[in-house]
């Protein structure tokens, strides 16, 4: 099966609340984006609501509810009760838990599952009690024995951190290096039953090599690249030129 792709609309909202107005809309933006063939939208709402704001999030299960019922909902955060509860509330179907602080600009890191897996396997089966997928933040570094120990959390998913495969932008030989990582680590996921996701810094440029690698690659979300790219192509365009970049027909 190609990879999915899913939008994450964090920078979209990040753009909206530089003025006290409705625009650009979540909504509107991420119609646009399911009906150009995205599988679902990703967002990640931070203690602050410095992008996504807590009111968002009934807005965008609506709108994949009664117009793209095909699509999934998936909310990235670290798993603090409120955020916690914000997914019960808001019953996305995967949960994307990371190990941020809520100071972070971004995502930077996967969980340490040696010092962090007994801590994560109430939270994870919790949420999926109530119906979620759960995905793991994880780094793509080979690690086979980390892999072990997120399965060991009850996980149905990791999510590799791609941000230093993205930063290798202008280093051919470097991003060779760290996509044989990602894979190596894909690879032990899915010995171990874990599906995998990626984000973090994925282009239309860098995405080829990456599902050549991991051909069982589930799903990426992307939202800063996208985002990007939407400026120029505009967002369905955008959602398109990904789409092929993940190895679907478009």
């Amino acid at each position: 099966m190609p990879t999915k792709l899913s939008v994450n609309i964090n920078a979209i909202a990040m753009l909206r609340n530089r003025r006290d107005l409705p625009w650009p809309s979540l909504e509107h933006l991420g119609r646009i984006a399911l009906q150009a063939g995205a599988s679902g939208l990703t967002v990640h709402p931070r203690p602050d609501q410095r992008h996504i704001r807590f009111s968002d999030l009934p807005v965008i299960r609506a709108l994949i509810d009664d117009e793209f019922p095909q699509a999934e909902f998936n909310i990235e955060g670290y798993p603090s009760e409120d955020f916690l509860a914000l997914c019960e509330r808001t019953e996305p179907e995967q949960v994307t838990l990371v190990p941020d602080d809520p100071s972070q600009a971004t995502s930077d890191h996967g969980f340490d599952f040696r010092a962090q897996g007994e801590m994560l396997k109430p939270i994870v089966a919790r949420l999926k009690a109530g119906g979620m997928r759960v995905s793991l933040f994880a780094d793509g570094d080979g690690d086979v024995e980390a892999v072990r120990l997120a399965k060991e959390t009850g996980a149905d998913r990791i999510e590799l951190y791609t941000g230093p495969y993205g930063g290798c932008y202008d280093n051919p030989e470097r991003a060779a290096e760290i996509v044989e990582l990602l894979g190596r680590t894909a690879d032990a996921a899915r010995a171990e039953g874990l599906g995998v996701n990626a984000g973090h810094d994925l282009t239309v440029a860098n995405l080829p090599a990456l599902v050549k690698r991991i051909p069982h690659l589930a799903e990426v979300s992307i939202g800063h690249g996208l985002t990007a790219d939407a400026l120029e192509f505009g967002m369905a365009e955008t959602v398109r030129r990904f789409r092929h970049a993940c190895g679907q027909t478009v």
